[in-house]
């Protein structure tokens, strides 16, 4: 151990002191900061509005199709055709007509209309024939708004989750479902990149001729231990400065939030109810109340983190020691590397395309099976916790799901260094997948 332990420390030692690791630790935060803030900008400063003239032979469609500001806009100008809507700074022209009791329409633009768009217009005129149908069997339009409004105002859901002895406890299904994919994507994006570190570490090691000195004082096993711990040591250590760059930076966010807002804020937290004025004057106040109930209550952080922290580690662990097999046989070729990178990067790449169905049905034979494999189970699994242990995520199956991953880590660093040893000190030769198989099998 006292080998793994030096190796561990050199591959830690020589990538932390590096000056793009200092570079990436930093300014990723700002940098990430930066794209969701300014998303966020240009989202609340562009408005990508269509303008449509609607040609409204019908005669009921003008009381009945409502604009969406910003996105959407009907306009009744008389006048306009699909041959001059253009000249009159109009994006479509819509023309509708009453076929077999439903309306057929046919929207004209130069440019195809955006799917979303199309989709609004199509439910504007179903409504609009629904309110018609109505209108015709004696129930007035001021009585149907006044229902719609109250039933709109009136119906509140909640998600409740059985718990043991009876009780049940109110889910936040939205904020599970970004905690999921919000992690589930972190982790395929850290999987790919310190596993192109690795990559990159043991082809660079090659060419210089390191490898060949390490080799040849220690077993293949232990120098696949200690380089893929060392280099996880460095994730690790990254993660944690990024979660602490970005709690300073957010929390140094509330320099620019009012000072008015932040006391009424306080008074909320403290006192628990405000006076319903002051809950009026101060909007920004209730929001921020919301806010932080919502991501508090419901919600058990300390094991989603723990378990974040595990499948990171573990998901790192289990596909390094492929990616350093890979970066023992490549010959500076990145043909090469990309042809041997497909086997590995397809179960990473299955695992994130097939998280959105997951999130949507987290207990799903799908959901369950691919959250154990441990070639899926560090993106899958993070898409399920959230939405609650025990009750979505057995205990046995999170236990399952934990002990495969471990157990498959210790399974491919064998067969890494297997394959580490034979390929560390071959050049100049395409390997294949075939013989790379053989080398893991073949005695020493």
């Amino acid at each position: 151990m006292n080998k793994v332990s030096l190796i561990i420390k050199r591959e830690y030692i020589t990538r932390v002191s590096n000056k793009r690791f200092l570079l990436m630790t930093f300014l990723m935060p700002v940098v990430f900061i930066l794209f969701i803030g300014g998303s966020a900008y240009f989202a609340a400063t562009t408005k990508d509005e269509t303008t449509i003239a609607v040609v409204d032979e019908l005669g009921f469609l003008k009381a009945n199709l409502k604009s969406d500001t910003g996105n959407v806009v009907f306009d009744f100008a008389g006048n306009i055709d699909s041959t001059n809507y253009q000249q009159k700074k109009y994006d479509a022209v819509l023309y509708a007509a009453l076929k077999d009791g439903g309306i057929h329409a046919e929207l004209h633009s130069l440019e195809q209309v955006g799917f979303e768009t199309t989709r609004f217009v199509e439910r504007q005129l179903n409504e609009a024939l629904e309110n018609k149908l109505l209108l015709e069997n004696g129930i007035e339009k001021k009585v149907l708004d006044s229902i719609s409004s109250s039933v709109e105002e009136n119906v509140v859901l909640k998600n409740m989750v059985e718990e043991t002895e009876g009780e049940s406890k109110e889910a936040n299904t939205g904020l599970a479902y970004g905690i999921g994919f919000g992690s589930g994507f972190l982790i395929y994006i850290t999987m790919f990149i310190f596993g192109a570190m690795v990559m990159r570490g043991v082809a660079e090691e090659k060419t210089n001729r390191i490898a060949e000195v390490i080799v040849s004082s220690c077993k293949p096993f232990e120098l696949m231990l200690g380089k893929i711990v060392g280099i996880a040591g460095v994730g690790l250590t990254q993660l944690l400065l990024w979660i602490g760059l970005m709690a300073l930076i957010s929390s140094s966010l509330s320099a620019f939030i009012p000072a008015e807002s932040l006391q009424q804020f306080q008074q909320m937290q403290d006192g628990g109810q405000m006076s319903l004025s002051a809950t009026a004057a101060n909007p920004a106040a209730m929001k921020i109340l919301k806010a932080k109930a919502a991501i508090t209550e419901g919600v058990n952080w300390m094991l989603i983190i723990g378990c974040f922290i595990f499948y990171f580690l573990g998901g790192y662990l289990f596909y390094a020691a492929l990616f350093a097999a890979i970066g023992s046989v490549i010959n500076e070729d990145p043909q090469e590397a990309q042809q041997l990178m497909m086997p590995i990067s397809m179960p990473i790449i299955f695992s994130f395309i097939i998280l959105q169905s997951v999130l949507s049905n987290p207990g799903t034979p799908l959901a369950v099976w691919t959250s154990i494999i441990p070639f899926t189970s560090p993106i899958i699994m993070m898409g399920r916790i959230p939405f609650g242990v025990p009750n979505t995520v057995p205990y046995w199956q999170l236990a399952a799901s934990m002990l495969s991953l471990i157990g498959g880590f210790i399974f491919t660093t064998w067969f890494a260094g297997k394959i580490y040893r034979t390929g560390i000190l071959l050049y100049g030769k395409k390997v294949t997948w075939k013989e790379m198989l053989k080398w893991s099998f073949r005695k020493s």
